[in-house]
């Protein structure tokens, strides 16, 4: 069995509730999606094939305990829930994150799923799959990527309507670098005290914001 990957790399998590953390991160390759603000096309190109043992044998030389597989969208490769499940059997912490078109419940409930809600300025509005929030754990986190006050509004109307069940803690609300300003973002959040997190991408703020491999 084998996947088709981009690249695997060793830097902090920059997003999620393990923003800051040590990770290694498996970036497959190839999308369902063309988000006009996507920061990963090369992964759309960008392939090699790789069997899972070498997968994990890659994974397993950084020493890390913290895994998130990423893409690209991962859930349009088959392969791609046993990579999560013999990631799990060998101890790691497994994230996966992925644009909620495909179905999660094909994913060990075991691994952190993060879903990336798409919101009017990334062109891809209503491709996630609705039925994906009854397939939500508590562990399960959600994610909006916001540009402009119209993709505010989006999110926090699809958060009041769809998200009740799901804790504050696990939402985030991500501005698109360089097109919103954080403390715009921060300011209707707290004015409309809404059952969410600002999440910033500390990777772009640590780093360069195109750099590659962090």
């Amino acid at each position: 069995m084998s996947l088709n990957v981009c690249e695997i790399f060793f830097s902090l998590q920059g997003e999620s509730t393990f923003a800051g953390l040590p990770c290694v991160f498996v970036r497959l390759s190839g999308c369902n999606l063309n988000c006009s603000w996507c920061d990963t096309l090369y992964s759309k190109t960008e392939s090699r094939p790789m069997s899972l043992d070498k997968i994990l044998e890659r994974v397993e030389s950084y020493a890390c305990p913290l895994v998130e597989i990423t893409g690209g969208e991962p859930l349009i490769q088959d392969q791609t829930p046993d990579l999560v499940s013999k990631l799990l059997k060998k101890g790691f912490q497994v994230l996966l994150e992925t644009n909620g078109s495909r179905d999660i419940g094909l994913v060990d409930p075991a691994c952190i799923r993060i879903l990336d809600v798409k919101c009017p300025s990334s062109g891809e509005p209503g491709s996630f799959l609705a039925e994906n929030i009854d397939r939500l754990t508590r562990q399960d986190e959600i994610k909006f990527v916001v540009g402009s006050r119209r993709d505010y509004e989006y999110a926090r109307k699809f958060i009041q309507d769809s998200l009740d069940r799901v804790s504050g803690e696990k939402i985030h609300i991500s501005p698109v670098f360089g097109r919103i300003r954080p403390s715009d973002l921060a300011v209707w959040i707290l004015e409309d005290r809404l059952k969410a997190r600002l999440s910033i991408q500390q990777h772009k703020i640590i780093w360069d914001p195109d750099q590659r491999g962090v």
